[in-house]
Protein backbone atom coordinates (compact mmCIF):
# COMPACT_ATOMS: atom_id res chain seq x y z
CA UNK A 1 0.00 0.00 0.00
CA UNK A 2 2.53 2.61 0.74
CA UNK A 3 4.41 1.80 -2.57
CA UNK A 4 1.05 2.54 -4.59
CA UNK A 5 1.19 5.76 -2.69
CA UNK A 6 4.93 6.57 -3.51
CA UNK A 7 4.23 5.61 -7.36
CA UNK A 8 0.84 8.13 -7.54
CA UNK A 9 2.84 10.50 -5.85
CA UNK A 10 5.56 10.31 -8.30
CA UNK A 11 2.69 10.25 -11.44
CA UNK A 12 1.17 13.38 -9.70
CA UNK A 13 4.41 15.45 -9.57
CA UNK A 14 5.78 14.44 -13.08
CA UNK A 15 1.91 15.40 -14.30
CA UNK A 16 2.30 18.81 -12.51
CA UNK A 17 5.67 19.65 -14.46
CA UNK A 18 4.59 18.50 -17.73
CA UNK A 19 1.79 20.92 -17.21
CA UNK A 20 4.24 23.59 -16.44
CA UNK A 21 6.34 23.30 -19.35
CA UNK A 22 3.32 23.62 -21.74
CA UNK A 23 2.26 26.53 -19.97
CA UNK A 24 5.95 28.28 -20.68
CA UNK A 25 6.20 26.80 -24.45
CA UNK A 26 2.60 28.27 -25.05
CA UNK A 27 3.84 31.39 -23.33
CA UNK A 28 6.76 31.68 -25.67
CA UNK A 29 4.71 30.55 -28.76
CA UNK A 30 2.73 33.54 -28.02
CA UNK A 31 5.40 36.10 -28.48
CA UNK A 32 4.97 37.73 -31.95
CA UNK A 33 7.09 39.69 -34.49
CA UNK A 34 5.32 42.72 -35.47
CA UNK A 35 6.66 45.97 -37.76
CA UNK A 36 5.25 49.03 -39.36
CA UNK A 37 4.57 49.49 -43.02
CA UNK A 38 7.76 51.50 -44.57
CA UNK A 39 7.02 54.59 -47.03
CA UNK A 40 9.37 55.10 -48.99
CA UNK A 41 9.88 56.52 -52.99
CA UNK A 42 10.50 53.63 -54.95
CA UNK A 43 10.11 52.45 -58.28
CA UNK A 44 7.79 49.66 -59.69
CA UNK A 45 8.10 47.94 -63.39
CA UNK A 46 4.82 47.05 -65.14
CA UNK A 47 4.63 44.52 -67.42
CA UNK A 48 2.46 44.19 -70.94
CA UNK A 49 2.63 40.92 -73.31
CA UNK A 50 4.48 42.29 -76.57
CA UNK A 51 4.54 41.19 -80.26
CA UNK A 52 7.36 41.50 -82.02
CA UNK A 53 6.77 43.05 -85.69
CA UNK A 54 9.71 44.15 -88.49
CA UNK A 55 9.12 47.87 -89.30
CA UNK A 56 8.75 46.40 -93.27
CA UNK A 57 7.39 42.96 -93.55
CA UNK A 58 6.26 41.99 -97.36
CA UNK A 59 4.93 39.63 -99.01
CA UNK A 60 6.67 38.88 -102.44
CA UNK A 61 4.32 37.60 -105.20
CA UNK A 62 5.08 36.56 -108.56
CA UNK A 63 3.77 39.51 -111.16
CA UNK A 64 3.27 37.57 -114.25
CA UNK A 65 2.48 33.81 -115.15
CA UNK A 66 5.46 31.85 -115.81
CA UNK A 67 7.72 29.08 -115.08
CA UNK A 68 10.45 29.89 -112.54
CA UNK A 69 13.78 29.75 -114.05
CA UNK A 70 16.53 30.37 -111.16
CA UNK A 71 16.51 31.33 -107.53
CA UNK A 72 19.13 32.68 -106.41
CA UNK A 73 18.89 33.17 -102.62
CA UNK A 74 17.80 30.59 -99.34
CA UNK A 75 15.39 31.46 -96.93
CA UNK A 76 17.25 33.47 -93.92
CA UNK A 77 19.35 34.72 -96.37
CA UNK A 78 20.35 38.79 -95.91
CA UNK A 79 19.66 40.22 -99.06
CA UNK A 80 20.19 44.02 -100.22
CA UNK A 81 17.59 46.27 -101.77
CA UNK A 82 17.65 45.63 -105.86
CA UNK A 83 19.57 42.49 -105.36
CA UNK A 84 17.95 39.51 -107.37
CA UNK A 85 15.72 36.99 -105.96
CA UNK A 86 14.04 34.99 -108.75
CA UNK A 87 13.64 35.03 -112.21
CA UNK A 88 10.93 33.58 -114.55
CA UNK A 89 11.57 31.73 -117.86
CA UNK A 90 11.92 35.30 -120.14
CA UNK A 91 12.60 34.06 -124.08
CA UNK A 92 9.20 35.84 -125.17
CA UNK A 93 9.49 38.83 -123.66
CA UNK A 94 13.16 38.91 -124.50
CA UNK A 95 12.01 38.68 -128.13
CA UNK A 96 9.37 41.70 -127.35
CA UNK A 97 12.34 44.02 -126.47
CA UNK A 98 14.43 42.85 -129.20
CA UNK A 99 11.61 43.45 -131.39
CA UNK A 100 10.57 46.75 -129.87
CA UNK A 101 14.14 48.20 -130.43
CA UNK A 102 14.36 47.10 -134.09
CA UNK A 103 11.03 48.89 -134.43
CA UNK A 104 12.93 51.78 -132.43
CA UNK A 105 15.95 52.06 -134.36
CA UNK A 106 13.60 51.62 -138.18
CA UNK A 107 11.12 54.42 -136.79
CA UNK A 108 14.30 56.91 -135.41
CA UNK A 109 15.97 56.35 -138.68
CA UNK A 110 12.25 56.75 -140.86
CA UNK A 111 11.78 60.26 -138.43
CA UNK A 112 15.67 61.56 -139.40
CA UNK A 113 14.66 60.93 -143.09
CA UNK A 114 11.58 62.75 -143.46
CA UNK A 115 12.81 65.69 -140.78
CA UNK A 116 15.65 66.86 -143.35
CA UNK A 117 13.07 66.36 -146.31
CA UNK A 118 10.96 68.46 -144.47
CA UNK A 119 13.66 70.98 -143.63
CA UNK A 120 13.88 71.12 -147.40
CA UNK A 121 10.13 71.77 -148.15
CA UNK A 122 10.18 68.58 -149.73
CA UNK A 123 7.54 66.74 -147.58
CA UNK A 124 5.10 68.69 -146.01
CA UNK A 125 4.93 69.26 -141.35
CA UNK A 126 1.99 67.32 -141.14
CA UNK A 127 3.68 64.33 -142.98
CA UNK A 128 6.48 65.10 -140.31
CA UNK A 129 4.50 64.91 -137.45
CA UNK A 130 2.76 61.90 -138.68
CA UNK A 131 6.12 60.25 -138.27
CA UNK A 132 7.41 61.60 -135.64
CA UNK A 133 4.06 59.94 -133.81
CA UNK A 134 5.40 57.08 -135.06
CA UNK A 135 9.28 56.95 -133.58
CA UNK A 136 7.58 58.23 -130.23
CA UNK A 137 5.36 55.39 -129.66
CA UNK A 138 8.18 52.64 -131.09
CA UNK A 139 10.09 54.46 -127.74
CA UNK A 140 6.85 53.96 -125.98
CA UNK A 141 6.23 50.32 -127.10
CA UNK A 142 10.26 49.85 -125.97
CA UNK A 143 9.73 50.71 -122.72
CA UNK A 144 6.55 48.60 -122.44
CA UNK A 145 8.30 45.94 -123.56
CA UNK A 146 11.09 46.06 -120.47
CA UNK A 147 8.47 46.84 -118.43
CA UNK A 148 7.18 43.65 -119.34
CA UNK A 149 10.51 42.03 -119.17
CA UNK A 150 10.74 43.38 -115.53
CA UNK A 151 8.50 41.35 -114.36
CA UNK A 152 10.26 38.34 -114.58
CA UNK A 153 12.41 39.69 -112.27
CA UNK A 154 11.82 39.37 -108.77
CA UNK A 155 14.46 41.82 -106.71
CA UNK A 156 14.03 42.71 -103.41
CA UNK A 157 12.91 45.97 -102.57
CA UNK A 158 14.82 47.01 -99.27
CA UNK A 159 17.40 45.44 -97.30
CA UNK A 160 16.29 42.38 -95.53
CA UNK A 161 15.43 38.95 -94.62
CA UNK A 162 14.06 36.39 -97.00
CA UNK A 163 11.52 34.02 -95.09
CA UNK A 164 10.23 30.70 -95.97
CA UNK A 165 9.64 29.83 -99.49
CA UNK A 166 5.90 29.30 -100.48
CA UNK A 167 5.88 25.60 -102.27
CA UNK A 168 8.62 27.51 -104.82
CA UNK A 169 10.50 25.06 -106.50
CA UNK A 170 12.97 25.45 -109.99
CA UNK A 171 10.42 24.78 -112.95
CA UNK A 172 7.08 25.39 -110.81
CA UNK A 173 4.61 27.08 -113.21
CA UNK A 174 3.99 30.06 -111.30
CA UNK A 175 0.48 32.52 -111.36
CA UNK A 176 0.43 35.61 -111.83
CA UNK A 177 0.04 37.09 -107.32
CA UNK A 178 1.41 33.91 -106.51
CA UNK A 179 3.15 34.05 -103.03
CA UNK A 180 6.98 33.26 -103.18
CA UNK A 181 8.58 34.31 -100.31
CA UNK A 182 8.29 36.87 -97.53
CA UNK A 183 10.83 39.56 -97.22
CA UNK A 184 11.17 41.37 -93.71
CA UNK A 185 13.64 44.50 -92.75
CA UNK A 186 14.87 43.98 -89.10
CA UNK A 187 17.31 46.79 -88.76
CA UNK A 188 14.18 48.00 -86.37
CA UNK A 189 11.29 46.00 -84.55
CA UNK A 190 8.10 47.31 -83.60
CA UNK A 191 6.88 46.08 -80.56
CA UNK A 192 3.09 46.29 -79.85
CA UNK A 193 1.16 45.70 -76.25
CA UNK A 194 -2.25 46.13 -74.70
CA UNK A 195 -2.28 48.87 -71.92
CA UNK A 196 -5.75 48.61 -69.84
CA UNK A 197 -7.97 52.40 -69.81
CA UNK A 198 -6.73 53.34 -66.40
CA UNK A 199 -2.59 52.77 -66.48
CA UNK A 200 -3.28 54.60 -69.97
CA UNK A 201 -4.33 57.64 -68.39
CA UNK A 202 -1.49 57.34 -65.53
CA UNK A 203 0.93 57.45 -68.10
CA UNK A 204 -0.24 60.27 -70.32
CA UNK A 205 -2.81 62.50 -68.28
CA UNK A 206 0.43 64.34 -67.02
CA UNK A 207 2.99 63.68 -70.03
CA UNK A 208 3.10 63.57 -73.39
CA UNK A 209 4.83 60.76 -75.75
CA UNK A 210 7.98 61.93 -75.51
CA UNK A 211 8.25 61.92 -71.74
CA UNK A 212 7.45 58.42 -71.16
CA UNK A 213 10.11 56.26 -69.97
CA UNK A 214 12.11 54.38 -72.19
CA UNK A 215 11.06 50.84 -71.70
CA UNK A 216 13.19 47.30 -72.09
CA UNK A 217 12.07 43.92 -73.58
CA UNK A 218 12.28 40.54 -71.37
CA UNK A 219 12.54 38.08 -74.18
CA UNK A 220 10.87 34.52 -74.12
CA UNK A 221 13.78 32.39 -72.19
CA UNK A 222 13.77 35.44 -69.80
CA UNK A 223 16.53 37.65 -70.78
CA UNK A 224 16.55 41.12 -70.91
CA UNK A 225 16.90 42.24 -74.45
CA UNK A 226 20.53 44.91 -74.43
CA UNK A 227 18.51 47.63 -76.67
CA UNK A 228 15.98 49.94 -74.61
CA UNK A 229 12.86 51.07 -76.73
CA UNK A 230 11.26 54.00 -77.22
CA UNK A 231 7.29 54.55 -77.31
CA UNK A 232 6.22 56.39 -80.31
CA UNK A 233 2.71 55.78 -81.08
CA UNK A 234 -0.14 55.11 -79.19
CA UNK A 235 -3.57 53.96 -81.61
CA UNK A 236 -6.33 56.26 -81.88
CA UNK A 237 -9.15 54.34 -80.02
CA UNK A 238 -9.76 51.62 -77.75
CA UNK A 239 -10.80 48.11 -77.79
CA UNK A 240 -14.60 48.07 -76.48
CA UNK A 241 -14.02 44.28 -76.23
CA UNK A 242 -11.01 44.29 -73.82
CA UNK A 243 -11.31 48.18 -72.62
CA UNK A 244 -7.28 47.93 -74.02
CA UNK A 245 -5.25 50.37 -76.23
CA UNK A 246 -2.33 49.52 -78.32
CA UNK A 247 1.20 50.99 -77.46
CA UNK A 248 3.87 50.66 -79.90
CA UNK A 249 7.38 50.69 -78.92
CA UNK A 250 10.48 50.90 -81.31
CA UNK A 251 13.49 48.57 -80.72
CA UNK A 252 16.63 48.59 -82.46
CA UNK A 253 18.35 45.60 -83.48
CA UNK A 254 21.93 45.43 -84.31
CA UNK A 255 22.62 41.95 -83.88
CA UNK A 256 19.42 40.63 -85.43
CA UNK A 257 18.11 39.48 -82.25
CA UNK A 258 15.02 40.03 -82.97
CA UNK A 259 12.47 38.75 -85.54
CA UNK A 260 9.13 39.19 -86.86
CA UNK A 261 6.49 37.11 -85.40
CA UNK A 262 8.24 36.81 -81.75
CA UNK A 263 6.79 37.87 -78.12
CA UNK A 264 7.99 38.85 -75.24
CA UNK A 265 7.29 41.19 -72.28
CA UNK A 266 7.61 44.89 -72.29
CA UNK A 267 8.48 46.59 -68.85
CA UNK A 268 7.57 49.95 -67.72
CA UNK A 269 9.47 51.96 -65.11
CA UNK A 270 7.28 53.59 -62.66
CA UNK A 271 8.28 56.18 -60.03
CA UNK A 272 5.94 55.81 -57.01
CA UNK A 273 6.11 58.73 -54.32
CA UNK A 274 5.72 57.71 -50.82
CA UNK A 275 4.92 54.20 -51.67
CA UNK A 276 3.27 52.18 -48.78
CA UNK A 277 5.32 48.86 -48.35
CA UNK A 278 5.42 45.69 -46.54
CA UNK A 279 6.31 42.28 -46.56
CA UNK A 280 4.57 39.54 -48.64
CA UNK A 281 4.55 37.27 -46.40
CA UNK A 282 2.82 39.25 -44.15
CA UNK A 283 -0.19 38.59 -45.99
CA UNK A 284 -2.54 35.69 -46.51
CA UNK A 285 -5.76 35.64 -48.60
CA UNK A 286 -9.54 35.15 -48.09
CA UNK A 287 -11.71 34.76 -50.57
CA UNK A 288 -9.46 36.15 -53.43
CA UNK A 289 -8.67 39.09 -51.14
CA UNK A 290 -5.29 40.22 -49.51
CA UNK A 291 -5.36 40.77 -45.57
CA UNK A 292 -2.96 41.31 -42.85
CA UNK A 293 -3.03 41.37 -38.96
CA UNK A 294 -3.10 44.27 -37.41
CA UNK A 295 -2.26 44.57 -33.63
CA UNK A 296 -3.20 47.33 -31.30
CA UNK A 297 -1.84 48.87 -28.41
CA UNK A 298 -3.32 46.07 -26.09
CA UNK A 299 -1.59 43.35 -28.45
CA UNK A 300 -5.21 42.20 -30.04
CA UNK A 301 -5.38 40.82 -33.40
CA UNK A 302 -7.72 42.34 -35.86
CA UNK A 303 -7.91 41.30 -39.25
CA UNK A 304 -7.82 43.58 -42.14
CA UNK A 305 -8.31 43.69 -46.00
CA UNK A 306 -5.41 45.80 -47.74
CA UNK A 307 -5.88 46.89 -51.40
CA UNK A 308 -2.34 46.01 -53.28
CA UNK A 309 -1.52 48.50 -55.69
CA UNK A 310 1.88 47.00 -57.41
CA UNK A 311 4.30 43.79 -56.47
CA UNK A 312 7.80 43.74 -56.12
CA UNK A 313 10.13 41.09 -55.20
CA UNK A 314 9.36 39.86 -51.70
CA UNK A 315 6.89 43.12 -51.05
CA UNK A 316 3.65 44.87 -51.75
CA UNK A 317 2.91 47.95 -52.59
CA UNK A 318 -0.14 48.99 -49.96
CA UNK A 319 -3.00 51.10 -51.99
CA UNK A 320 -5.71 51.00 -49.31
CA UNK A 321 -5.80 50.01 -45.84
CA UNK A 322 -2.89 50.57 -43.98
CA UNK A 323 -1.30 53.54 -42.46
CA UNK A 324 2.17 53.92 -41.47
CA UNK A 325 1.81 53.85 -37.75
CA UNK A 326 -0.43 50.52 -38.50
CA UNK A 327 1.69 47.56 -36.86
CA UNK A 328 1.52 44.30 -38.64
CA UNK A 329 1.78 40.45 -37.43
CA UNK A 330 5.19 39.65 -39.65
CA UNK A 331 5.48 36.26 -38.47
CA UNK A 332 3.23 33.50 -37.05
CA UNK A 333 0.03 33.98 -39.38
CA UNK A 334 -0.92 30.47 -38.99
CA UNK A 335 -0.82 30.32 -34.92
CA UNK A 336 -3.32 33.14 -34.32
CA UNK A 337 -6.84 33.95 -34.94
CA UNK A 338 -8.97 37.31 -35.06
CA UNK A 339 -9.77 38.85 -31.88
CA UNK A 340 -7.15 36.81 -30.03
CA UNK A 341 -4.53 38.86 -27.88
CA UNK A 342 -0.75 38.01 -28.24
CA UNK A 343 2.88 39.28 -26.55
CA UNK A 344 3.59 41.76 -29.15
CA UNK A 345 7.60 41.86 -30.38
CA UNK A 346 7.68 45.11 -32.30
CA UNK A 347 11.00 45.13 -34.83
CA UNK A 348 12.27 48.19 -36.34
CA UNK A 349 10.57 48.36 -39.54
CA UNK A 350 14.53 49.34 -41.43
CA UNK A 351 16.40 46.42 -40.22
CA UNK A 352 13.45 44.37 -41.86
CA UNK A 353 12.97 45.97 -45.03
CA UNK A 354 16.99 45.75 -45.34
CA UNK A 355 16.74 41.77 -46.00
CA UNK A 356 14.42 42.38 -48.63
CA UNK A 357 14.53 43.84 -52.51
CA UNK A 358 13.31 47.42 -52.23
CA UNK A 359 13.80 49.51 -55.45
CA UNK A 360 14.49 53.42 -54.80
CA UNK A 361 15.70 56.39 -56.72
Amino acid sequence: MKRLLILIGLISLLISLSCKRDEHKKYEEATFIVTNPIKKDTIINKEYVGQIHSIQHIELRSLDEGYLQQIYVDEGQIVKKGQLLFKLQSIVYEAEVKKAEAELEYAKIEYQNTKMLADSNIVSPNELALVKAHYDKAKADLALAEAEFSFTEIRAPFDGIIGRFEDVRLGSLLEEGELLTTLSDNSKMWVYFNVPEAEYLNYTYNSSLDKLPKVTLQLANGRIYDENGVIETIEAKFNNETGNIAFRATFSNPNKILRHGQTGNIIIPTNLQNALLIPQKATFEILDKKNVFVVDNNGKIQTREIEIEAELNHLFVVKKGLKPQDKILLEGLRKVKNGEKIAAKVVNSDSVFSHLDLYVE
